[in-house]
């Protein structure tokens, strides 16, 4: 049998006094009979009281009816034992005063012990105590585990998605055809456009489908008797075990929308709801439109520069011989650069020229070697007038979201004095200077003629085919190696154009002299004779 030990720190008096409920205070000489009325042996510990009490438990080991003379009250001192306990119901307790009357009994009922006492710990117990290497090791356990199931949860809620491209026809009957909707970014497509993919992002952005719709797309309008038609091309991730389930739940979408009377698109029963495309063709179709670069890049400089982001200039290239970067240039259509003319002073052969995409030179995102260079017939290499030159590339390029052409202006633009744009390139970051592996750009303001044409800035050498940007105080401009650059300007919110085209400039930044550049929009009925662009 195991060691009875004492309650450390508690006095016998306190112990009866607030587990006995009022045993302790009858008066001395008097007999308690304590009654288990019903007993449930449980694996754990039993509170015994010391003195008579122990005796007769081991005489009776159920303890019903034991009886304890308790002429002290101290006697009742709670102690521990490894062993059973005795989950009670309720204490009868008879008392039987031996000095009065010994016949007689005072019995009074108490609630149960289990519920009122607390359960009495384990004493003799060695407490185990954790090191803390054992700390460290457990929590970085617990972390790694934690880690994993995230890393799963995000796998299968994300990575394990495919992206699926499908191309759709609707019908717009409110709409008559006209040849201004195939005039590339003119007003009334522009609008048009805009209100379609407003109607298919409202369409699927709030059904059931809202998480695995990504975007769409306008591809064409054209004409269908006295009314509209438009293609467009819807892109979305599903996982791939349920792809046929999902695109049947948005034809279902498609199908009940496009009944409904609040939709000005309805379907064209000629052709199937989605019909699946290959992904590089989609990307291509998705990226095609011009202008789509970042919605209004952080301030960086080229001088000193800050590297670009990845994809806020899609349309910047770098013009190359034997791999070593000497202009910069715009694409402007998949198969046409715009550029200077003065790049190939030197280089006049196509085959010696190669173009690179993406913001680095050391590792382009794609490369193609020239086709051929057509520099405008009225330049002359000691004159800066009608700096301006269109390259043919070899194959034409594969749009994405990093490699996208840039929008050209109409003829008729016009841009005002202190209007932000931008220009960027690989030049130097500053005269004389290093020159970067990563595409810089710097945020400037355009200046007037009238302003560039001062005696004390240009004196009158700047043209009406010239435009001027940067500031007098200096600082902020393009440097050598960003000729043939873009100067674009960000229009309607969202679409950059084509304004200038690094042509010349007097040092880097100083100042009363800022960058002049060729104007493209004096320019731009040369540029479609040349590209039908």
């Amino acid at each position: 049998m195991a060691a009875r030990l004492p309650v450390a720190g508690k006095s016998s008096s306190h112990i009866c006094n607030k587990h006995f409920f009022g045993l302790c205070d009858k008066p001395p000489g008097s007999i308690t009979t304590i009654s288990l009325v019903r007993k449930t042996p449980h694996k754990g510990t039993e509170c015994l009281c010391k003195g008579q009490w122990e005796e007769n438990k081991a005489k009776n080991s159920d303890l019903m009816g034991t009886t304890v003379e308790d002429r002290n009250p101290l006697l009742f001192l709670c102690v521990i034992e490894r062993h059973y306990f005795y989950e009670v119901t309720h204490l009868v307790i008879a008392r039987r005063r031996l000095d009065t009357d010994p016949n007689t009994e005072m019995v009074q009922t108490y609630p149960p012990v289990s519920r009122d006492l607390p359960k009495p710990g384990i004493l003799g117990r060695r407490k185990r105590s954790w090191k803390p290497w054992m700390v460290v090791l457990t929590t970085t356990a617990v972390l790694l585990a934690l880690a994993l199931l995230i890393g799963v949860l995000i796998y299968f809620l994300a990575y394990d998605q495919k992206t699926h491209y499908y191309k759709a026809s609707f019908w717009i009957p409110s709409i008559r055809y006209s040849s201004d909707l195939s005039k590339e970014e003119s007003k009334i497509q522009t609008d048009l456009k805009q209100k379609v993919n407003n109607e298919m992002d409202g369409m699927f952005q709030r059904s059931s489908l809202k998480h695995h719709y990504v975007k769409c797309q306008v591809v064409n309008f054209w004409p269908s008797n006295d009314s509209l038609k438009a293609d467009i091309l819807i892109k979305f991730q599903f996982f791939g075990n349920n792809v046929g389930t999902l695109k049947r739940q948005a034809e279902s979408i498609l199908d009940k929308k496009l009944q409904s009377t609040d939709s000005f698109l309805k379907r064209d029963i000629s052709s199937p709801y989605l019909r699946e495309m290959n992904a590089a063709q989609a990307e291509h179709i998705l990226n095609s439109n011009c202008g789509l670069g970042m919605e209004y890049p952080p301030t960086a400089r080229i001088a000193d520069g800050k590297p670009a982001d990845k994809a806020s200039w899609p349309w910047q290239s770098s013009l190359q011989v034997d791999g070593i970067h000497l202009c910069g240039a715009s694409l402007i259509g998949s198969q046409w650069l715009l550029t200077s003319a003065h790049c190939f002073d030197n280089y006049k052969n196509p085959k010696l020229w190669t173009v690179s995409f993406g913001t680095t030179l050391s590792r382009p995102l794609t490369t193609r070697r020239v086709e051929s260079i057509i520099i405008h017939e009225n330049y002359a290499a000691h004159k800066h007038d009608d700096d301006i030159a269109v390259v043919k590339l070899s194959s034409p390029i594969q749009y994405s979201e990093n490699v996208r052409r840039v929008c050209l202006p109409d003829a008729t633009f016009q841009v005002l004095p202190k209007s932000k744009v931008f220009v960027t390139g690989w030049g130097a970051l500053k005269a004389n200077g290093p020159f970067p592996n990563s595409l810089q750009e710097v945020e400037i303001e355009i200046i007037s003629n009238d302003v560039c044409n001062q005696v004390n800035v240009y004196g009158g050498a700047v043209s009406s085919g010239m435009i001027c940007a940067g500031f007098l105080t200096g600082k902020l401009d393009a440097c050598e190696g960003d000729s043939g650059g873009p100067l674009v300007m960000l229009h309607d919110s969202s679409i950059w154009y084509l304004l200038g085209i690094v042509s010349w400039g007097i040092d880097c930044g100083k100042e009363n002299k800022p960058g002049i550049y060729t104007r493209v929009t004096h320019y731009r009925n040369w540029i479609k004779s040349k590209t039908n662009i």
